[in-house]
């Protein structure tokens, strides 16, 4: 049973010696100060704990929704696109994402950067990639990009802060995301995702723009159905697949789809009084890239309207 915490050496967690060997080799870190740094980690019970609690009911949309469309996170979003309009302007001018994407993601990412998680980053990671065997090479791949990019940004492994499971910053990037698409949007020579709202905001758009969002394009279409769905097409896959032609003779109501000929996805959600239908395009696809839920993409995208709605009608 491990201690709530316990100070980390290569004789307590047996997997890191060989990291520190294959970092040293491969990416030519120093031997002698991986191992004081692995001497500073802390093995976290609680990191485990969270990590292995048994997942919670699937909540249905209309509860899930609930908890992200409020009116302080609502009103956050509005406080935080006038106090960042610039960046979010010059972010959109860039990369095509709207600042309402954005800032929804921020809003239900961490509350606008108000909760970015309690772990040091180098203690969760450490702690999953080699006391969580089920996902041990996911995480062990991840401290490796971690340690990378504290080197690239000449910054202390031991200070920046993220969740249990490692994600980092205002906008929950893992380290190997920060690596591909965190930018440093304000330009004064660092990617900090952490304390810095500009590099958030070009980040969370380069990271939906290198994911397939389209500049001006729509996102998702509220629909109907009369007749009853095939299995494939109840399957409430993510990616785009259907035609039109296709749409239309399954009984979905196409009255509010723009005109093109892109595929399309079927994105049902239960509400109280029965299934609710979308029809997403790639821009809904592109949020699912953020995190792969149809719910969650949904959530991003009502509360980016509302806040939109909320701020123009001030």
């Amino acid at each position: 049973m491990l201690s709530p915490i316990a100070q980390a050496n290569t004789e307590d967690l047996p997997g890191v010696q060989p990291f520190i060997d294959k970092m040293v080799a491969e990416h030519g870190f120093d031997k002698a100060n991986l191992e004081m740094l692995f001497d500073h980690v802390e093995v976290k019970d609680s990191i485990l704990k969270a990590i292995s609690r048994p997942a919670e009911k699937s909540k249905p949309w209309y509860e899930y929704r609930n908890i992200f469309l409020t009116d302080s996170r609502i009103n956050g979003g509005v406080e935080f696109w006038q106090q960042h309009k610039e960046a979010l302007e010059a972010a959109e001018d860039k990369y095509g994402v709207p600042a309402e994407i954005i800032i929804a993601i921020l809003g239900v990412e961490t509350r606008y950067g108000g909760n970015v998680g309690s772990f040091r980053v180098i203690d969760a990671l450490s702690t999953l990639a080699f006391r969580y065997p089920p996902r041990s090479p996911f995480f062990t791949s991840e401290l490796e990009k971690f340690l990378i990019l504290t080197r690239e940004e000449d910054m202390s492994q031991l200070e920046p802060i993220g969740s249990y499971a490692g994600a980092m910053g205002l906008g929950q990037f893992m380290p190997s995301s920060y690596l591909a698409y965190a930018v440093d949007f304000d330009g004064d020579g660092h990617r900090n995702i952490w304390t810095n709202p500009t590099d958030a905001i070009g980040s969370i758009a380069n990271y939906l723009k290198r994911h397939g969002w389209g500049d001006g394009a729509s996102i998702v279409h509220p629909t109907s159905v009369s007749l009853p769905l095939s299995d494939a097409m109840s399957a409430n896959d993510l990616k785009p697949a259907f035609t039109r032609a296709q749409l239309a003779e399954a009984g979905f109501n196409l009255d509010e789809l723009p005109e093109g000929d892109d595929e399309l996805s079927i994105i049902g959600l239960t509400q109280k009084e029965g299934e609710e239908y979308w029809l997403g395009r790639q821009n809904f696809y592109a949020i699912t890239r953020y995190n792969h839920s149809r719910m969650y993409a949904m959530a991003v995208y009502q509360l980016a309207q509302a806040i939109k709605v909320k701020l123009d009608a001030l």
